[in-house]
């Protein structure tokens, strides 16, 4: 369970169309500013156990007789093509064996992989169909500046790892008129079932004032572990703060799992007394290769946006080196 309050008017949800998306429509409370010098000491909430370890797949999946065959054209990303078939980003790098995205051309050729792909090389079946999440914990604040900062969270309800999701948000005036828009993803890029992954997004140029907003879910399709590696634990993590300018969470990363991690990041979430998002960060450990049974130290400072911070949150993903491919 969330460790978050959530106000009965802070939040409503709407059902989205024939995807199952929920819509989140929610008049904004101002942030008050505080008078007096406040200082709270940091909750730690509970870190999660890490997931079982799920094996690797084999290096080179069977390909059904009539694979489908993607040509790269001049403007394409990877995002872009998982989107359009509707699978994982993971899967079809994993199964064109792309560890270097950059150093795609234009004509190259893609396999894409299908049900049949999937399943040989013992993954989850991707889908087209962008599967629904809740949104929640959402808090809107103005910079110095004059921007506007959204913070918010997105809930794993589909019941699988979910890989890509994002949300779409809308500003409106009395009248439910759009005053401005934004799209953002989360933070972290797999999130297990029951799970949370903050978001963040700036208007650079908001309206003066809004009456009230919308959020909902947007692409998210099922997660493929592939590369991923999740047996890392966050520990003896601890925050500091200079009243509202500055917190810092600092602490150790383990990793508990039998493969050495590697690209290992860290993405710490920082909540309000009320259970709201008021900062989130993605950043890396001091070392982002983790051997098995070894651990690393971390250090993340965050400017929360409406403080002061009540409590946070410490997630760790990594990727676990890639299979030798055995001498032909």
């Amino acid at each position: 369970m969330h460790p978050g309050a959530i106000t009965a008017t802070a939040l409503a949800l709407f059902l989205l169309g024939s995807c199952g998306q929920v819509i989140t429509r929610i008049t904004p409370t101002p942030t008050s500013t505080p008078t007096l010098a406040v200082t709270l000491e940091a909750t730690l909430r509970p870190t999660s156990t890490p997931a079982p370890y799920t094996p690797a797949p084999t290096a080179t999946p069977t390909i059904t007789p009539t694979p489908i065959i993607y040509a790269l054209k001049s403007g394409d990303t990877l995002l872009g093509i998982a989107g359009r078939f509707g699978i994982s980003l993971k899967a079809l790098e994993d199964v064109n064996g792309i560890t270097n995205p950059t150093g795609l051309q234009v004509g190259q050729e893609l396999i894409i992989p299908r049900e049949e792909v999937l399943a040989a090389a013992g993954s989850p079946t991707a889908t087209a169909t962008a599967l629904p999440f809740a949104v929640d914990h959402v808090t809107f604040n103005r910079t110095a500046l004059g921007g506007l900062w959204c913070f918010g969270e997105i809930h794993n309800t589909t019941g699988v790892d979910l890989e890509q999701a994002g949300v779409h948000i809308t500003l409106l005036d009395e009248n439910g008129k759009a005053l401005a828009q934004a799209d953002t993803s989360a933070i972290i890029d797999l999130i297990a079932p029951d799970g949370w992954a903050p978001f963040a997004v700036r208007f650079a140029e908001p309206p003066a004032s809004f009456a009230s907003y919308t959020v909902y879910p947007q692409a998210g399709v099922r997660g493929y572990m592939g590369s991923y590696y999740r047996d890392l634990v966050a520990r003896d993590t601890r925050g500091e703060g200079e009243r509202y300018a500055a917190y810092t969470v600092s602490g150790l990363i383990a990793n508990t799992g039998p493969e050495d991690a590697v690209e290992v990041s860290v993405t710490v979430t920082l909540y309000d007394a009320l259970g709201r998002v008021i900062g989130a960060r993605r950043g890396v450990p001091d070392h982002n290769v983790i051997p098995r049974g070894g651990q690393t130290t971390f250090s993340l400072q965050l400017t929360p946006a409406g403080g002061p911070v009540s409590s946070f949150k410490v997630d760790a993903l990594g990727r676990r080196l890639p299979t030798p491919t055995p001498p032909a």
